[in-house]
C-alpha cells in the first residue's frame, strides 16, 4: 500500500505567520500573479493549499 499525502489548508492568518507579509500585500501579489491565489471552500471561506505556499517561500529564499 502506499501513503497518501494530506494536503492542509492554511488561514489567511496562517500564511501572513510563514510569509511575514501583509494581507495587503499577500493580495497584490496574487493580483499580479506572483503568490498562489487561496482556494474558495465556501461562501466566505478561503483556503491555501499549504504546499502551493511551502513551494512559493522556497521559490524565493
Amino acid at each position: 500500500m502506499t501513503a497518501q499525502s494530506q494536503e492542509r489548508f492554511l488561514r489567511i492568518s496562517d500564511v501572513i505567520a510563514r510569509t511575514s507579509l501583509s494581507r495587503s500585500y499577500i493580495y497584490a501579489l496574487i493580483g499580479r500573479d506572483e503568490f498562489p491565489p487561496p482556494r474558495k471552500l465556501g461562501a466566505r471561506c478561503s483556503r491555501w493549499v499549504e504546499s502551493e505556499v511551502d513551494d512559493w517561500i522556497a521559490k524565493i529564499g
